[in-house]
């Protein structure tokens, strides 16, 4: 994900040389260095010379990541984005031990790899307008960058946006293996499925209608989409939706709790 910020980031003007990036990992500092961005070995080093720090670590690890350069957010006070999953500002600012540090959470989603991303970001209350703006720029670089008011909301973005990718996956892998075995070859299954998937989403996103209308004036009455329709309604593919995005968003709220 860092790594597709970086290059949306220079897709769009932004001098690599007013990009740092750290690691620990000698091949991730090799990708990164191909941007022509700097590239240091040391946390610390990158915290004491930047206004801005993304924090692209896993949850498991933001504590120890967060205390190791608390000295340094001290003395810069930067904005600090972290688009780690479960991790509150709460828990940020306590490990940083910096009253007052601005903070901005982030929920991506993977197609931000492709610059297709849908991100939700909330600001805590020592974020200034600039820093809005500063941190709205850095995830619009791979997509789309929306605010939501309150914290909790992350826990429906998560639901939403962020696990949103894998529940389209899930009904293309369907949709092809039972192009297959209604006589599709596997290619052929799979091209059908992907470039549907497509087209629907560049409707949805380009079309003045909202999504519900763009489905009825696809349904002619008693033809063949209105027959899967009907089956998928039978088989109360509203309350499956319903339950798998609710038990998502109750998994984050959990999450938070488990590693804040």
């Amino acid at each position: 994900m860092a790594r597709s910020l970086i290059g949306g980031l220079c897709a769009q003007g932004v001098s690599p040389a007013s990009i740092a990036t750290s690691d620990l990992s000698p091949e991730c500092l090799q990708a990164a260095a191909k941007f022509g961005v700097q590239t240091m070995s040391s946390n610390q080093d990158l915290v004491a010379q930047s206004d801005v720090v993304l924090l692209a670590v896993k949850p498991q690890v933001m504590a120890e990541v967060v205390q190791g350069v608390a000295r340094q957010l001290a003395k810069r006070k930067p904005l600090l984005v972290s688009i780690a999953a479960g991790i509150s500002c709460s828990s940020l600012l306590r490990w940083s031990a910096v009253p007052g540090l601005p903070i901005v959470r982030c929920m991506p989603n993977t197609p931000a790899l492709l610059q297709c991303g849908a991100t939700g970001l909330y600001a805590s209350g020592d974020v200034s307008g600039r820093q809005r703006k500063l941190a709205e720029a850095l995830l619009a670089a791979v997509g789309v960058a929306l605010w939501v008011e309150k914290e909790g909301q992350l826990d429906a973005v998560t639901a939403v946006s962020g696990s949103g990718p894998a529940y389209f996956f899930l009904l293309m892998e369907h949709m092809q293996r039972v192009g297959e075995q209604l006589g599709l070859s596997k290619d052929v299954a799979r091209e059908l499925t992907v470039q549907t998937a497509l087209g629907a989403a560049r409707m949805a996103q380009e079309a003045g209608d909202d999504v519900a209308t763009l489905r009825a004036n696809v349904t002619s009455p008693n033809g063949t989409t209105h027959a899967a329709i009907e089956s998928f309604m039978d088989n109360d593919f509203d309350k499956l939706v319903e339950q798998a995005l609710s038990a998502a968003a109750r998994r984050s709220i959990a999450l938070a709790e488990e590693l804040g």
